[in-house]
């Protein structure tokens, strides 16, 4: 671990990420550009959050499989929005065990092409119906700027795939994993995200209607952080995803498609970190728990050594926990390390703690010795239980206060300029692809969502002044 200090988030947020993934070991450049090594530490996040989505989608329903990453090209062609929203990004492999192959194959920027020409396989009735599948999974995207976590040539996510009888229900499904992800940001990631419909223009190729997490980041720059898609019958047209209904009359499927990537990792990054590196919210951290114990002499090792193994035995039986007993750095460089990877409490154990039979525990999202309490080792689990939901709530609040006071509804255009170079616009939008591509123009800010939850009435457009009846987020994003 190097020790030098880490860049400010207020100077240079984009190196302090930058530095932040590296030196917490969440991941590493592979050799190939524009992909990443994620390491075993932000592997274990990883695992959290799908362990966390997992239990969520198998709550409602779903099911999990897998489906193959090579995809032959005439299946993309088969949905032409889809192919062209696509293509720019497209990996193609034309030669196969020597040979050129007689159709090139792409391998999966996600599978709604694959997937829909199985499900025209399978579904022969309404009694097959609906078909609530995910797949977890990497997908290749050939990006041109890219950065860790947020945007690689190659990522990991899972990809929910349905099939349903009528419209209503795959509208239903749509809005359901939309709230699954919502539900899951606040409540595992203590991340205040905005669930919201895109905007024609930035809707997935190919869908019906687009739906959105939206989360701002430390830096005020938006981040899409998990999407639900609308797909009407569109891949069902493509790939004849036909059914027999009650009345034996053949109807076509309506089809969904939803997901969530190790880009979400991040979201948590840039959300809760600050200038000491991490901070992990605790229903996600791969270690909940850090044990760190503090002597001078053999004598001291061995009575402090002694308490620190208890406890990890007490303590590991409800949350994820870790004894750093390395003997070759010092406990400040400890404390430094795990600040630095964002483990949300952290145990000091030295001879005067064991003489007296307390704890001393540092909270991570509490700075210096405000973050400092002594505990009484009794009802222990339930303590630290304690402790870690009232970090969640806290990291959330102040990630809320954050997005809350960086929302502005500006007067007039002008004042949309100025708003969304250091925070979010809130403001009416008559919905023309015209006055969406001048913002963009102007300003490098994009429509993020359409907010479900809408204020009501009507205004006027903030760009061109017409009627408006919906108000729509417009900010800079990653």
């Amino acid at each position: 671990m190097s020790t030098e200090k880490l860049p400010a988030r207020s100077e240079n947020f984009s190196e302090w990420y930058n530095q932040v993934v590296l030196r917490a070991e969440l991941a590493d450049y592979a050799p190939v550009r524009g992909c990443m090594v994620i390491r075993p530490y932000g592997w274990a996040l990883w695992e959290n959050i799908q362990q966390a989505l997992d239990r969520r989608f198998k709550e409602t329903g779903h099911v999990n499989a897998a489906f193959p990453l090579f995809i032959p090209m005439s299946f993309l062609e088969k949905e032409k929005e889809h192919v062209e929203g696509f293509s720019p990004e497209l990996a193609v492999v034309t030669v196969g065990g020597g040979e050129t192959l007689e159709e090139p194959l792409v391998v999966r920027p996600t599978s709604e092409t694959i997937i829909g020409y199985m499900y025209s396989k399978w579904i022969r009735s309404y009694r097959d119906l609906p078909v609530l599948i995910n797949q977890w999974g990497n997908v290749v995207r050939w990006e041109m700027r890219t950065r860790l976590f947020l945007r690689t040539l190659e990522f990991y996510w899972q990809e929910g795939h349905t099939a349903h009888a009528t419209e209503e229900e795959a509208l239903e499904e749509t809005l359901r994993m939309l709230n699954v992800y919502t539900d899951f940001a606040y409540n595992e990631a203590a991340i205040p995200v905005i669930p919201g419909r895109k905007s024609e223009t930035e809707k997935f190729a190919g869908a019906v209607q687009s739906y959105t997490i939206e989360a701002m980041m430390g830096d005020t720059r938006a981040l899409q952080s998990g999407t639900s898609h609308f797909l009407g019958q569109n891949f069902a047209r493509a790939f004849d995803i036909q059914y027999l209904d009650r009345n034996n009359q053949l109807q076509y499927c309506w089809t969904t498609s939803w997901g969530l990537s190790t880009r979400f990792i991040g979201a948590i990054i840039m959300t809760h970190g600050d200038d000491q590196g991490l901070i992990l919210p605790p229903r996600l951290a791969p270690i909940q728990i850090v044990i760190v114990p503090i002597y001078r002499s053999e004598a001291e090792q061995s009575q402090v050594m002694a308490v620190a193994t208890q406890l990890h035995k007490q303590l590991s039986t409800r949350f994820r926990v870790k004894v750093d007993d390395r003997s070759e750095v010092t406990p400040g460089f400890k404390f430094n390390d795990w600040e630095l990877r964002g483990v949300p409490l952290r145990i000091e154990i030295g001879p005067k703690d064991v003489e007296k039979g307390v704890l001393t525990v540092a909270r991570r999202d509490i700075p210096g010795k405000a973050g400092k309490i002594t505990i009484h080792p009794n009802n222990l689990e339930a303590q630290f239980a304690q402790l870690l939901d009232d970090i969640h709530h806290a990291l959330l609040k102040r990630a809320t206060q954050f997005r809350d006071e960086h929302i502005f509804d500006p007067k007039d255009y002008e004042e949309l300029k100025e708003v969304v170079q250091h925070g979010w616009a809130f403001s009416w939008w008559c919905g023309s692809a015209e006055c969406e591509a001048k913002v963009k123009e102007d300003t490098k800010a994009t429509t993020r969502c359409i907010p479900l939850e809408q204020p009501g009435g009507e205004g006027r457009c903030i760009v061109c002044g017409q009627r408006a009846t919906q108000k729509v987020y417009f900010a800079r994003a990653y």
